[in-house]
């Protein structure tokens, strides 16, 4: 039900074009808001609430690094991809020549 109200809310967004778009875009917000209210009546949107809440509890239990930390963090990460990258580069250039030598290919 939630979602055929949705749906004749955009319907009827754009088939009220000559209409000011503020006015569509309050209806449309109205529409959505209504649709909340009865997706929310149901259990599994009332379960879905309480998975809302609950996460958010849990969300704010987590300690969250510094800017420093996370600074940190992201200067090794891209340390890392670049050495690993020229590792699997000089590898592939080894294989490569290797391939080559025992195939007679090349000059």
């Amino acid at each position: 039900m939630a979602v055929a109200f949705i749906a004749a809310g955009i319907f009827g967004f754009y088939h009220f074009e000559e209409q000011s778009q503020l006015y569509r875009a309050l209806a449309l917000v109205g529409v959505v808001m209504i649709s909340a209210a009865l997706v929310f009546t149901t259990d599994p949107g009332r379960s879905a609430w309480s998975f809302m809440k609950a996460s958010r509890v849990e969300v704010r239990k987590v300690i969250w690094p510094s800017r420093t930390e996370t600074t940190q963090t992201t200067i090794i990460v891209f340390v890392m991809v670049f050495i690993v990258g020229l590792f699997l580069w000089l590898l592939d250039m080894f294989l490569f020549w290797g391939v080559r030598l025992l195939t007679g290919q090349g000059g």
